[in-house]
């Protein structure tokens, strides 16, 4: 049977005016600024009237550890919130913007796939309203802001070897991760090494997706620390002045965008993060207005649990001052015969055995989630080669970790195909069993925190950080930065720093290269292994077979 592709299902969808979106959460046309028929932002001042209403549930799509194979972790989250919707519960969606670097690097967008998307797809992967834009223009300018304070002058003695801001890109460019700048004379200032790195892992980019409001955010932006003097005393974002041309830069693109599921029920998609670099979750304001907005709002963390759930839980939730009533975990039976060690080009092959060898990844997942004080249900992601009883061999691990396994086909069959697992949902969501809490204490030590995720997350004996990692730790906290938390950046692939450990690994060791303080974001950055934070491209990017067609249409896309 022929299927089509992602972007020909998006392109053959009925789109409604987004103005009709917004009219199902009671959103006034007046309150959208439009971006052509089928996008919007939604006014500031709109929500800023919603505070004081009572909250819906919140309920958040996590997954296993990701596998060439696939998980499909967006495609649920749209086909849960879509089934949500076709059992008559007012729903909404909250997922993260596209970087363009995995669109035209590995393949992979942001939009879900099959008939459980997020439309105008082509558009979100790409440009969108220009938010990634705006970001990358803000960053820029405050990078331009302190080379130019140094040429005319550095009245404010910064030690040009102790600058600490890089420049971003929204792409995959390894050639950029360590260079140098203002060679070519007097007239382009003082040499110095630099680097850059993606969009996406850019402190500015977190400050958008944690802050509250405008206000809020220009704090924010003035509380990045730049560089140090001398005497190792900080500079700050708003020492340069650049704080306030930033929050300019970034007006519009704090405001929530408005898009539609092939279903036309409503989708807030804001913000970026990756979740292996940075937090991995859309923005604080995007989902507190949904939860306004709606009884129900299914929002999702990047990447496997031990990564963006774990942020959104220790992070996200710990800032926001917000708690899921319900975690989905998802997985597929394709996934459990590759971490059972079966060949990708096998996998469509009944195994059994493997994929019950498998689940020791989903397991060490379900336990870590449960940890956090929320009921987790697993959803299966079908795909048309998964046999009976493979998916049954799921759903019977599930039972011996305390958890339940529900079939979800929302891939094929949209809303119709994730009917029983949207029920399920909303009935335990509703039952109000979660008793939530972050995984460690604010006033525990930054090292500690570092161990307890290495220790409760990964499974890990050890973290191995040298004695300047250490010290520069403790200066944090006698700056007063102790009580923050800490955004782990660390292979996707693996519960280790390995990314060809697959599986539920134990015995293995976390080795921290460098921590960062993201004092304007509020957590420390704490980079494990052999983690990039400008990735590059793969041998043959996607890139090479992206083009447009004889009719003007994007090909190759998906």
């Amino acid at each position: 049977m022929a299927y089509k592709t992602d972007i020909e299902i998006a392109r053959a969808a009925n789109k409604l005016p987004i103005q009709e979106i917004g009219a199902k959460l009671g959103i006034p046309s007046a309150d959208l600024l439009p971006y052509g028929h089928d996008k919007a932002k939604v006014s500031a001042e709109f929500i800023k009237a919603q505070k004081g209403k009572k909250d819906g549930k919140l309920i958040l799509v996590t997954a296993i550890s990701p596998t060439p194979a696939g998980e499909g972790k967006t495609t649920t989250t749209v086909g849960l919130a879509d089934g949500l919707c076709a059992l008559d519960k007012n729903a909404a969606i909250c997922i993260r913007e596209a970087s363009l670097g995995p669109c035209f690097g590995m393949k992979g967008g942001a939009a879900g796939g099959g008939y459980a998307q997020v439309i105008p797809m082509d558009e979100m992967n790409l440009h969108f309203t220009g938010d990634f834009h705006a970001i990358t223009s803000a960053h820029n300018l405050l990078s331009a802001m302190i080379d130019n304070h140094i040429y005319w002058g550095n009245s404010l003695e910064i030690d040009e070897r102790r600058v600490v801001w890089k420049r971003v890109l929204d792409m995959n460019d390894r050639a950029l991760r360590d260079t140098v700048t203002s060679l070519g004379g007097v007239a382009n200032g003082f040499p110095r090494q630099t680097g850059f790195d993606i969009t996406v892992a850019s402190e500015v980019m977190a400050i958008l997706c944690l802050s509250n409001d405008l206000e809020d955010l220009q704090r924010r932006l003035g509380d990045i620390i730049v560089a140090h003097r001398r005497d190792r005393t900080p500079i700050y974002c708003r020492d340069i002045k650049a704080d306030g041309a930033m929050t300019v830069l970034l007006q519009q693109a704090m405001q929530p965008n408005l898009v539609q599921t092939l279903e036309n029920n409503p989708a807030f998609v804001h913000g970026g993060p990756f979740a292996n670099i940075a937090h991995g979750c859309n923005s604080v304001v995007s989902t507190m207005t949904a939860l306004k907005l709606a009884d129900y709002v299914v929002t999702e963390a990047g990447f496997g649990a031990d990564l963006g759930a774990e942020k959104f839980m220790n992070i996200k939730c710990r800032k926001a001052g917000i708690a899921p009533s319900v975690v989905v975990c998802v997985a597929t039976v394709r996934a459990m015969k590759m971490n059972g060690g079966v060949a990708r080009a096998d996998l469509g092959t009944e195994d059994v055995a493997a994929v019950t060898e498998g689940c020791a990844n989903l397991g060490r997942h379900i336990g870590n989630l449960k940890s956090f004080g929320v009921p987790v249900v697993v959803a299966i992601n079908h795909f048309v080669t998964d046999t009976d009883a493979e998916i049954q061999a799921i759903k019977d691990y599930c039972e011996t970790q305390g958890s339940e396994a529900i079939l979800s086909q929302h891939w094929e069959f949209g809303s119709k195909g994730a009917l029983k697992l949207a029920a399920r949902v909303a009935e335990i969501a509703d039952a109000d069993v979660a008793n939530f809490a972050p995984l460690y204490r604010d006033d525990m030590s930054l090292f500690d925190k570092i161990d307890t995720i290495a220790r409760r997350i990964y499974r890990a004996d050890e973290v191995l950080a040298d004695k300047k990692i250490r010290a520069q730790l403790r200066e944090w906290e006698d700056q007063g930065y102790g009580h923050l938390p800490v955004c782990m950046a660390k292979t996707q692939y693996s519960f280790s720093t390995d990314p060809d450990l697959r599986g539920a690994p134990t015995g293995h060791s976390v080795p921290v290269r460098e921590v960062r303080l993201s004092a304007g974001a509020g957590f420390v950055v704490v980079i494990c292994g052999e983690i990039m934070t400008m990735p590059g491209l793969p041998r043959v990017p996607s890139a090479e077979a992206i083009c447009l067609n004889v009719e003007g249409n994007i090909e190759g896309l998906f």
